[in-house]
């Protein structure tokens, strides 16, 4: 199996699975990735000499850090935009489930000093990218919750897409120096679809990670019938912090709405 693929278990564990380390030479994603599933009462403590970020995938729960507390929740990933915090070196953050849970952990070093932050579904960047080119097909929902734009002190870039049946995303091919993991939800759960790696393709399920570490293009597509989320983090490089990927020119023209004129068939 590629080894840039960890298809991942049909049920996580109760607690904090870890996916990646930021020590890894291999594979050097430069950043601790893992699950946290919890259920009604479950508590979970991280205070750490690291820059963290927390992704709600779905669930309800009690959040503190810094001396605040907030009751937060979200029903689903595909219909509600998430709830993200951020919190630089050192800050002690308690979570505390309400109800079934489960959230992304983000880890990676940064010795910048920066606000702890709460990021709200309302506060996140939702666009409809593809919208009105390549006759639909790559048509999908790329949430932004922080980026180099809205975040400069962060280490990290995160947020979401939501691939609709049948169609692509992540298109066209491009690509970045910056690592970058993908971890995926379908809908219904045993739905499934298939992660572009430059000239390897690994098929992706229902809790599936997969690591693109080597300015691979990634596409994604998903099965008819089945709708895709999936989290996007990237790590920023020193010196390189990721902005704009580079777009492989020969697949660019596509974007362009007038080019439909020339896509088979012609009307």
């Amino acid at each position: 199996m590629d080894k840039r693929l960890l298809p991942g278990p049909k049920d996580w564990d109760y607690g904090y699975t870890a996916i990646t380390n930021w020590k890894d030479t291999e594979p050097k994603t430069l950043m601790d990735f893992g699950i946290l599933r919890q259920k009604a009462g479950d508590v979970f403590t991280d205070e750490q000499h690291m820059e963290r970020a927390y992704l709600l995938v779905y669930g309800k729960a009690k959040v503190e850090f810094d001396g605040q507390c907030f009751e937060i929740e979200r029903e689903n990933c595909f219909d509600f935009e998430p709830w993200v915090l951020s919190v630089p070196n050192d800050v002690k953050v308690t979570i505390t489930a309400s109800a079934e849970s489960e959230w992304t952990v983000h880890r990676t070093d940064n010795e910048k000093t920066f606000p702890c932050k709460l990021y709200t579904p309302e506060e996140c960047a939702s666009e409809h990218r593809g919208q009105g080119t390549m006759r639909e097909a790559s048509t999908r929902i790329v949430r932004t919750v922080f980026d180099y734009s809205n975040a400069p002190w962060s280490n990290l870039v995160v947020g979401e897409v939501i691939g609709f049946p049948g169609k692509w995303s992540s298109y066209p091919p491009h690509t970045h120096p910056q690592p970058e993991i993908y971890y995926y939800k379908f809908n219904p759960e045993q739905g499934y679809g298939f992660a572009e790696l430059s000239e390897d393709v690994v098929k992706t399920h229902n809790n599936s990670t997969v690591l693109i570490l080597e300015e691979e293009t990634h596409p994604q597509t998903t099965a008819p019938g089945y709708a895709m989320w999936y989290l996007w983090v990237i790590r920023h490089l020193e010196g390189n912090p990721y902005i704009t990927p580079y777009f492989l020119p020969e697949h660019r023209w596509v974007t362009d709405p007038a080019s439909e004129a020339l896509m088979w068939p012609k009307d």
